[in-house]
């Protein structure tokens, strides 16, 4: 076995064991629901008369015939759909083809919830940022509203951005013994280059545009239905389901409004019926997603140089499951898997460019020959992850899959392991007297991945942009201390708003790199940074003690962060500043969700407000 496959096996090997507890009560009560659902038949037939009546009283007389009998399976479609998120708009029209869909494939599907899913590209640097990362926990929650009914029998989720995906997958774990499938909507077709649109960001930061040719730039961008092209969060949850096979097989990056597109829809209301416990293939997604295909989700998101956002939703969706991951892994695994892609804000490419090069097909299989997946997992497509390397066509109407033997078409975009763009993964975790952080490499110029300079201390991002607009950061070199932004502070927002300024002061030559216990989003990566420092400074941090002129020493490469201040110095400091008071945490209906914060875990145990159930849970049956 080379240094890489044994690596990979030595990680796998170390979650296996840390979660054997947690995992085995799991999946005790996963077999448990199992064996019921196939001794009993469809679940609602566990109903009384009157909670039947009632789950059916809206269908149509066919549906409705359909539920009062114990023949056909139901299917719970949980959509996010919305008309504001683009990504999201496409699942308008959906609920009627799934429903017709499962209809022909012998089962009865119904919309059993909506689940909330906001832009965070409309709330960035704004108020409701602070809630983002709460609405995945929420998203779960509503989640687990919509299958409580114990009408279904499978489930299709409908969910493509930022924490809609976790959320939807993490509520499903909870009913781990039904199949689930996610079904995707497709990024829209490509806009302004990658490139233009940034320039235009820095030149506005500069005051050398104005507003209006601003808007033009960011429209010309965000144009159409369909998930944005850059490769943030949302298409990182895309390549993580299709990797960790939730997916149908090429599924991910067909775009909205296209005949292929229409026909994968069908296709997957079609394949869960088939995954349901009188099916074919029953497949629970409890023992779908299991340490190996976590592993695999995280081989994947290193390898394409993926959001930082997944160190949270990765832990959060394995801990869902009883696995416990942890920052350790990330950090064992970057160092021996290689990034294959170039897309922004890692390069200058999107999404569509990617699929062009030969997308999913090609990556999956270039890592699975290299023995950087586990391949002999389970997927909605059936057993084996070597069904991914094939790609969807049209035929008849309906799709069908060939496998694709050639490689990239593009290696400035996607690339073979034999010559990768980096020898180890885009995301690198870092550690100090100051915690632990992450750090996305990817797109940072080697020069700048070493940063020792002068704090500049700010409790809020818009002290900094004050800072920045009032030139009192020209000239210097430094590094932007950004604090209580963690999840109990503030809930944790992204600070991608900060990203064009200091890219301004980096490209005048100034040596700049961010250190905070917040998010960046995931389309940052240009000016260096230590994000999701863990403890955060509400609770007890050291990035509370950080003083301005303090000396900070950021290395990306070596994988440290330090505070360059004697022991003895910060031993007696006390923390200064504070996060927002009860009373000034208000207004965007940030109040409502006070509850969260004191409730909510640290980063490196993925910033949920679950991590005391499932901590209680790991050593117990459930």
């Amino acid at each position: 076995m080379n240094t890489v496959m044994s690596r990979i096996a030595e990680v796998t090997e170390r979650i296996l064991a840390r979660s054997a507890a947690g995992r085995a009560a799991y999946l005790d009560r996963v077999s448990r629901d199992a064996d019921a659902a196939a001794e009993r038949g469809p679940a609602r037939t566990a109903l009384g008369c009157a909670n039947l009546a009632h789950g059916f009283a809206a269908c149509g007389p066919a549906d409705k015939l359909d539920l009062r009998g114990a023949a056909k399976p139901g299917v719970a479609i949980v959509t996010s759909y919305n008309d504001m998120l683009s990504a999201h708009q496409p699942y308008e029209t959906y609920p009627a083809v799934l429903k017709a869909a499962a209809r022909e494939a012998g089962a009865v599907a119904q919309v059993a919830g909506g689940v909330p899913a906001m832009c965070d590209g409309i709330t960035q640097g704004r108020a409701g940022m602070e809630l983002s990362l709460y609405s995945r926990d929420v998203i779960a929650m509503s989640t687990a509203i919509a299958l409580s009914h114990d009408m279904f029998d499978a489930a299709l989720l409908l969910g493509v951005c930022d924490k809609i995906v976790p959320g939807l997958l993490i509520g499903a774990l909870r009913f781990g013994h039904l199949p689930a499938l996610l079904v995707p909507a497709g990024p829209m077709t490509s806009g302004l280059p990658n490139k233009v649109k940034a320039r235009s960001r820095q030149l506005f930061a500069e005051g050398r545009i104005g507003r209006a040719e601003m808007l033009d730039a960011e429209a010309q961008s965000y144009h159409s239905p369909g998930t944005c092209t850059f490769y943030g969060t949302a298409n990182s949850n895309q390549v993580l389901m299709e990797v960790m096979g939730l997916h149908l097989p090429g599924a991910t990056f067909v775009n909205p409004h296209t005949e292929l597109r229409a026909a994968l829809t069908k296709a997957a209301a079609r394949r869960v019926v088939e995954l349901t416990a009188h099916g074919r293939e029953y497949t629970p997604v409890g023992r779908l997603v299991d340490e190996k295909a976590i592993v695999n989700a995280v081989v994947a998101l290193l390898a394409t140089g993926g959001s930082t956002n997944h160190t949270l939703h990765l832990i959060a969706i394995a801990a869902a499951a009883g696995i416990e991951l942890t920052w350790d892994d990330f950090a064992d695994l970057s160092a021996v898997v290689p990034l294959l892609t170039r897309m922004y804000p890692n390069g200058q490419a999107d999404v569509n460019h990617f699929q062009a090069a030969g997308g999913m097909q090609v990556l999956i299989g270039e890592l699975l020959d290299a023995g950087l997946l586990h391949g002999d997992v389970l997927t909605v497509a059936g057993r084996g992850l070597d069904l991914y390397r094939s790609a969807p066509e049209l035929k008849d109407g309906g799709p069908v899959w060939r496998e694709r033997a050639e490689p990239s078409s593009d290696t400035e975009v996607l690339r073979g392991v034999a010559e990768p763009f980096s020898a180890d993964g885009g995301i690198h975790m870092l550690s100090g007297n100051l915690g632990r952080a992450v750090s996305k490499v990817s797109a940072v110029k080697p020069e700048h991945l070493v940063v020792e300079a002068p704090a500049r201390v700010f409790d809020d991002q818009a002290e900094l942009l004050a800072a920045f607009e009032a030139g009192e950061l020209d000239g210097l070199d430094f590094v932007a201390v950004i604090r209580y932004q963690g999840p109990s502070a503030n809930g944790m927002p992204e600070l991608h708003k900060l990203t064009p300024p200091l890219a301004v002061l980096l490209d005048r030559g100034q040596r700049v790199a961010i250190v905070t216990d917040g998010r960046m989003s995931g389309a940052s990566g240009k000016v260096p940074a230590a994000i999701h420092l863990s403890p955060e400074a509400a609770r007890g941090g050291a990035l509370a003690l950080v003083r301005d002129g303090d000396l900070i020493r950021l290395d990306g490469a070596a994988g440290t962060l330090d505070l360059l201040v004697p022991e003895s110095e910060l031993a007696e400091r006390t923390p200064s500043g504070a996060p927002p008071a009860r009373g000034a945490w208000s207004g965007t209906g940030r109040e409502l969700f006070e509850v969260f914060r004191p409730g909510v875990g640290p980063a490196e145990r993925g910033a949920s407000v679950f991590d005391s159930v499932f901590t209680a849970s790991a050593g117990q049956a459930e």
